[in-house]
């Protein structure tokens, strides 16, 4: 594996082989038994340089993990003290990483000089491994996997309305009572406009039509202050708004508890001096409780 991170880095096996302290005819049988090995090409040779197939770019991202954790792995076993370096990948939903991930991430790198770091911001659900991500924040309960998860904080999913689209149609009681007004519907359009709460103990779902779908909370909630009807947001995403009385809160008493927030890495990697460091900085530092009524 390190003869052929450096043959790719170096584009040729001669410095990569004087790099290694080994001969060129050494360096060549190591990849070609590396390729024997996986039963793919990792890469294309020429007389004048060598460039990494597509299989091959795949497989360097995650030799550079394997090595990287390698060689931590024999610090720590030698009784060294690791301090966090390197390049740190954190996923985020778009909104949250915005507001808070991405504020907490630049304190990171203030503190920690030695690293560089990639805020990836999206509501999708990615795969850690496969997209070479070193941890994510996400909001939700989790789905059984084979990742860690360290809960940091919850959110509330709260139902809010402009005072004026309020004193216009009236404030609902009750989530029944949310069929006979305009809504604005967050989220996928394929998903089914049923909004949930809890009333005495058990869920009710209230099926809506709303006036206005959108997967943009910002859309949702721009609409809402103009009096545009009820939506339905994540606590933090309607905050500011709330704050500057341009929002309120209905049906609070009714809300289903709140959703977990979890800071998740995958169980198959050491966990580095780099990830341990961030997640102890979100612990010591955020608050992202957003449960409290």
């Amino acid at each position: 594996m390190q003869a052929f991170v450096a043959v790719a880095d170096l584009q040729k096996f001669a410095p990569a082989a004087r790099k290694l302290g080994l001969s060129p005819s050494a360096v060549t049988r190591l990849i070609a038994a590396l390729e024997d090995r996986l039963g793919a090409r990792l890469l294309q040779r020429t007389t004048r340089s060598v460039t990494l197939t597509d299989v091959g770019a795949r497989y360097l991202e995650r030799v550079r993990r394997i090595l990287s954790d390698l060689e931590e792995a024999e610090g720590a076993t030698e009784g060294e003290r690791t301090r966090p370096s390197g390049r740190l990948v954190v996923s985020a939903p778009v909104g949250f990483g915005r507001l808070h991930v991405s504020p907490l991430l630049c304190s990171y790198l203030k503190r920690y000089s030695e690293v560089t770091a990639e805020l990836r911001l999206s509501d999708q659900i990615i795969n850690l491994v496969e997209d070479g991500v070193d941890l994510a924040i996400r909001i939700g309960h989790l789905a059984d996997s084979t990742l860690v998860a360290r809960h940091v904080g919850e959110m509330r999913r709260i139902v809010v309305a402009s005072p004026g689209y309020l004193k216009l149609r009236g404030e609902p009681v009750t989530p029944a009572a949310i069929a006979s007004h305009e809504s604005i519907q967050f989220g996928a359009a394929t998903v089914a406009p049923d909004w949930r709460f809890v009333e005495d103990g058990h869920e009710v779902r209230v099926t809506c039509t709303p006036r206005l779908v959108t997967n943009s909370a910002d859309a949702a909630i721009q609409y809402a202050e103009r009096d545009g009807g009820l939506t339905r947001v994540l606590a933090y995403q309607a905050a500011e708004a709330i704050r500057a009385g341009r929002l309120r809160i209905v049906l609070a008493r009714f809300e289903p508890p709140p959703l977990p927030i979890h800071v998740v890495y995958p169980t198959s990697r050491l966990l580095s001096a780099k990830v341990r460091a961030f997640i102890d900085l979100v612990t010591e530092t955020s608050e992202w409780h957003f449960g409290a009524k």
